[in-house]
């Protein structure tokens, strides 16, 4: 492999980290994954164990980079959670972070004056959808991945909003009322992730029938084969996410929504209702095509190495100014 120019990429998921050395064509030249160690075996608290591991990984994948004979231009990492862009700090219930100064950390370990990006993991994926995956060509569009959680990447007028890296947080937005509200991690009652995340899916399923089962793959399995309960969790999923588009579209308009995450895998078993769901309920507003992302788990380490480098570019033209 000749020697030239990269990014290094990390998107730190809750059970595992997608890494690459990414070039400015966009090749990946080196990818790898990585677990993400549980937050609660870190007897110290505060998800430290976690973060140690991102340090170390981002440490490891400069140091590979530097002995291929590449030169690292900017470091790219995304993450879960709430992020502070004015203070890079990170909070995420799933990591065990709160205020969680993980730029700082990443500047740290770094010794070499290489420029870093910490952005949010699905705002990242957004990112890479809309250059060179399912939202390519829009202005006004939207990535919205079901996994565990539940977040959406918002592309308004041709950006990509952060709102200062509180921005898209759809999964905790409420549209289930009364008594089948169920509390969310986050603290609210009745969030859309409570019902129509991956992980929803499964819990309430064994909830309904007293049986574990694993994972929304078996879920959807179940409702493959015909049974009842698994049709009632599927259709109440169904029902919130329609809810979400509605009131999506109605407000910001976009022309494609773009769904990924695990839950995209069930394919048009998914993507069929809610287009007929969203078309049986507008009136006025614009209809968005509903679309399957193309990208699927890289996502985000793309997303990742094209904003670092985005970062060195504006920074060559801050230079050359």
């Amino acid at each position: 492999m000749d020697p030239c120019e990269v990014v290094v990429a990390v998107d730190l998921g809750g059970t595992r980290m997608k890494c690459g050395l990414v070039a400015a064509d966009g090749a990946v030249l080196h990818r790898e994954t990585r677990p993400t160690p549980r937050a609660a075996s870190d007897e110290r608290g505060g998800g430290r164990v976690v973060l140690e591991a991102l340090l170390e990984t981002v440490v490891e994948l400069s140091q590979k980079a530097t002995a291929d004979g590449h030169r690292v231009r900017a470091i790219g990492v995304v993450v879960p959670g709430v992020i502070d862009a004015e203070h890079g700090t990170v909070g995420a219930e799933n990591l065990e972070w709160v205020a969680t100064p993980v730029l700082a950390e990443l500047k740290a370990a770094i010794s070499d004056d290489v420029p870093i990006v910490l952005a949010h993991d699905v705002r990242a994926g957004g990112y890479a959808e809309l250059r060179q995956g399912a939202l390519a060509g829009t202005t006004n569009s939207m990535f919205l991945p079901l996994g565990t959680g539940i977040a959406a990447a918002m592309i308004v007028d041709g950006s990509l909003v952060s709102g200062d890296g509180y921005a898209g947080e759809l999964g905790h937005s409420k549209f289930i009322y009364g008594d089948a509200a169920e509390l969310c991690a986050c603290g609210q009652w009745g969030c859309l992730e409570t019902v129509a995340s991956a992980a929803a899916l499964a819990r309430r399923y064994a909830a309904r029938t007293g049986r574990t089962v694993d994972g929304a793959r078996e879920v959807m399995e179940l409702l493959a084969a015909g049974d009842p309960d698994a049709a009632q969790v599927w259709q109440d999923a169904l029902a919130a996410l329609i809810d979400a588009l509605v009131l999506y579209t109605t407000l910001v308009a976009p022309t494609r929504i773009a769904i990924g995450g695990g839950l995209v895998g069930a394919g048009e078993t998914l993507l069929q209702p809610l287009r007929e769901g969203v078309h049986a309920r507008i009136t006025f507003q614009r209809e968005p095509e509903i679309v399957a992302a193309v990208l699927g788990e890289e996502a985000g380490m793309l997303g990742a190495a094209q904003m670092a480098w985005d970062r060195v570019a504006a920074e060559e033209e801050e230079h050359s100014a």
